[in-house]
C-alpha cells in the first residue's frame, strides 16, 4: 500500500512540474503494475523523462541534496554497514560517516519506515540524500555483487604481504615460503584462512569465532570486549574451513560430534602468535572459536594496569611476601591471567624458583616453569602440586583453585613458607572467602593463608581521537544508582566515533580493581564465619575500593564511560 502511495505522489509531481503528459503517465503506470517494476523506473526506461531531471525534481519536491553516484566512490567499510540483503530490500546505499552521521543514498528519501530500519541497524543517525533508482540499482549491484567472495580475496590478499608462516610444534624446521605459497595456489581456502588469521591479528582482534546456521555462515572478530560481524563465508566453503582448521590444529577432521581443543603456532612478520581452537558441534555443523594470544600485544608493567595508589601498594606489598597466598578472582575473560602473570614477572629474578600449573599455558614465561595441566593423563592441578612441593619452588601458581583438594594442597603450601598466586571465578572480592568456606577449608586456615584478594572487570577505554563531553538523565543515573552529588562534579565523557574506532567511540581496555588487603581484622572475621557483607564492610572501613567505586573514579578521569562501568559492576 505505502508503495502503491508513494507512485501516485511520483506521478503527480511529475505532472506538476511538466516532466510528463497524463497519457505518459497512464501508459507507465499500467505497464508498471503489469510488470511489478517501479514507477520511476519505467518513467525512465521508457524514455518519457531523463532521469537526471526527475532526480532533481524530487530533491526539490523532499528538501534533500541529489548525489550523482558515477561520480561518487564510497569505502568498502562504509558499505559493510549495510548488509547486502537490507540495502537490496530498502534500495538505500550507504556512502558516508561523519561521526554518528551516515549520509544513505535512497530511491525514495520520504520512505521513513526504511531511514527507521537504517538507524536500528546502524546505530547511526541517517542522513538520506536522493538519486535515480536505474542508477541507484547499478552501483547497488556493483558494490555488493559477490561481497563475501571480494572480503575473502581482499584477506587472501593480505597473505602476499605478509611474512607467514605456522609453527610447528615439535619440529623446529620452518616451512619454505616456496612450499607456503604452493599449497596457496592448490587450495583457496587455505588462503583464505591464512587472510582470516592475519586479519584478525593485525586488527588486535582477541578471539575469531566461524559459526554456522541453516541458510548462511558468519565470521566474528571479539575486539576491546565486543564482537563485530566481520562476513558471511559461502555455505559451500563450510565443510572446508572447517576440516582446514582443523588440520592445522592437528584435531580429527573425521569427529563431529564431539568438542575438540587444539593450538595453531602462526608466524607473522617475525612474531609468533598462538591460536588456541575450540571446535564444539552445533545443529548446522561445528561452531569454531579461536582465542588469538598475541604476546607482542602484552605488557606485564603492573604500574600502566590502572590501580589506585593505596590499592596498587596493597597488592605489590602482597607479592612481595616470602610466604601466603594472593588469589585473583573475576569472570572468564577479565584479564586475570594477565595480572597474575606481571605478578611473577615482578617477582622473576634468577634467585627464587618459580613453577605453575595452567590450563591451558597462554604464554610462555622466560625463568619460568609452566606445566600444562592434563587431567586425561593424571595430570591435574592437585597433581602437579603435589610435584611443585618436591621441587623446592618458593613461588606457585596455580592456574585455578576447583575444588577442594586443589584448594587444600595450595594452602599447605603458602603456610609453609610458599607464595601461592591462584585465580578464582567470583563476583568480588569478599564472597571469595565465603566460596572457599563452601568448598570445605577450614576458615582458620583461610584466614593464616590469605595475604590478599583482587577482583577484577575489564571497561573499554574511550577513543582519544573523538572523546567529547556527554551528559546523562537523570532518570539514567537514578536507575544506575549514581549518587547525585558524584554526578553534579563530575564532566562526563564518550567517544563519538571515528575511523580511529570503527565508530564504536572505543578503543583499548582498562582494568577496575577491587583489592582487599588481609589484616587482623578481616582475619578475626573470617576465624568466626561472618558472611561477606560483614567481610565488604570491614574492607571498606579500612579504605577497600569497590569494583563500583574503582570504576566511577576512571569515570571521573575520562577513561571510561558510565555505561561500561554500569555494565560490568554492581551497586554494593
Amino acid at each position: 500500500m505505502a508503495t502503491r502511495l508513494a507512485q501516485d505522489r511520483l506521478g503527480d509531481l511529475c505532472l506538476q512540474e511538466g516532466l510528463i503528459t497524463p497519457e505518459q503517465l497512464q501508459t507507465a503506470l499500467t505497464e508498471s503494475r503489469s510488470s511489478g517494476s517501479r514507477l520511476g523506473v519505467m518513467l525512465v526506461k521508457m524514455g518519457f523523462v531523463e532521469e537526471a531531471e526527475l532526480t532533481r525534481t524530487l530533491a526539490r519536491q523532499y528538501r534533500v541534496p541529489a548525489v550523482d553516484l558515477d561520480r561518487v566512490k564510497v569505502d568498502p567499510r562504509i558499505i559493510k554497514l549495510i548488509r547486502p540483503e537490507v540495502a537490496h530490500k530498502h534500495l538505500v546505499l550507504p556512502l558516508r560517516r561523519v561521526g554518528r552521521t551516515l549520509t544513505v543514498a535512497m530511491a525514495n528519501p520520504s520512505d521513513l519506515g526504511a531511514i527507521d530500519d537504517l538507524k536500528f541497524i546502524t546505530r547511526y543517525e541517517i542522513e538520506p540524500v536522493v538519486v535515480g533508482e536505474h542508477t541507484l540499482r547499478k552501483h547497488l549491484d556493483r558494490y555488493y555483487q559477490n561481497s563475501e567472495e571480494n572480503n575473502i580475496g581482499a584477506l587472501a590478499d593480505l597473505i602476499d604481504e605478509a611474512d607467514l608462516e605456522f609453527v610447528e610444534d615439535d619440529d623446529d624446521e620452518e616451512v619454505s615460503v616456496a612450499a607456503l605459497q604452493e599449497q596457496i595456489d592448490a587450495a583457496p581456502v587455505v588462503k583464505f584462512i591464512n587472510g582470516l588469521l592475519t586479519d584478525a591479528v593485525m586488527k588486535g582482534a582477541s578471539d575469531i569465532h566461524i559459526e554456522p546456521y541453516e541458510k548462511e555462515g558468519r565470521v566474528r572478530y571479539r575486539i576491546d570486549g565486543a564482537l563485530h560481524e566481520v562476513m558471511k563465508p559461502p555455505m559451500k566453503m563450510k565443510a572446508a574451513l572447517t576440516s582446514r582448521i582443523k588440520i592445522l590444529a592437528d584435531l580429527n577432521i573425521a569427529e563431529r560430534r564431539i568438542p575438540q581443543d587444539g593450538r595453531i603456532k602462526l608466524r607473522l612478520r617475525k612474531r609468533v602468535v598462538d591460536f588456541r581452537v575450540s571446535t564444539l558441534p552445533v545443529i548446522f555443523g561445528e561452531k569454531i572459536v579461536l582465542r588469538i594470544l598475541d604476546k607482542g600485544n602484552l605488557t606485564f608493567d603492573l604500574e600502566k594496569f590502572g590501580f589506585e595508589p593505596k590499592a596498587e601498594k596493597d597488592f605489590m606489598d602482597a607479592i612481595m611476601k616470602p610466604y601466603g597466598m594472593v588469589l585473583v578472582t573475576g569472570p572468564t575473560g577479565s584479564g586475570k591471567t594477565t595480572t597474575l602473570y606481571s605478578a611473577l614477572s615482578k617477582v622473576n629474578t634468577e634467585q627464587v624458583n618459580i613453577m605453575t600449573a595452567e590450563d591451558p599455558v597462554e604464554y610462555n614465561l622466560h625463568g619460568i616453569n609452566q606445566v600444562l595441566v592434563r587431567n586425561e593423563v593424571g595430570m591435574s592441578f592437585a597433581a602437579a602440586l603435589r610435584a611443585f612441593l618436591r621441587q623446592d619452588p618458593n613461588i606457585i601458581m596455580v592456574g585455578e583453585v576447583r575444588d577442594l583438594e586443589t584448594g587444600g594442597i595450595a594452602i599447605k603450601a603458602a603456610l609453609t613458607g610458599h607464595l601461592v598466586l591462584s585465580t578464582l571465578h567470583t563476583n568480588d572480592a569478599p564472597s571469595t572467602v565465603t566460596r572457599m568456606m563452601d568448598m570445605g577449608l577450614e576458615p582458620f586456615n583461610v584466614a593464616a593463608a590469605l595475604n590478599l584478594i583482587t577482583a577484577q572487570r575489564l571497561v573499554r577505554r574511550i577513543c582519544n581521537n573523538c572523546k567529547a563531553e556527554t551528559t546523562y538523565p537523570e532518570e539514567y543515573l537514578a536507575a544506575a544508582s549514581i549518587p547525585p552529588e558524584y554526578a553534579a562534579r563530575t564532566t562526563f565523557y564518550k567517544g563519538k566515533g571515528c575511523d580511529e574506532c570503527n565508530g564504536s567511540g572505543y578503543r583499548g581496555r582498562q582494568g577496575i580493581y577491587e583489592v582487599m588487603a588481609m589484616n587482623p581484622r578481616i582475619r578475626k572475621l573470617i576465624m568466626q564465619e561472618c558472611g561477606t557483607d560483614e567481610l565488604r564492610s570491614q574492607a571498606i572501613a579500612d579504605g577497600m575500593l569497590t569494583l563500583r567505586v574503582d570504576g566511577l573514579k576512571k569515570v571521573e578521569r575520562g577513561v571510561t564511560t558510565l555505561e561500561e562501568v554500569v555494565k560490568e559492576t554492581a551497586v554494593t
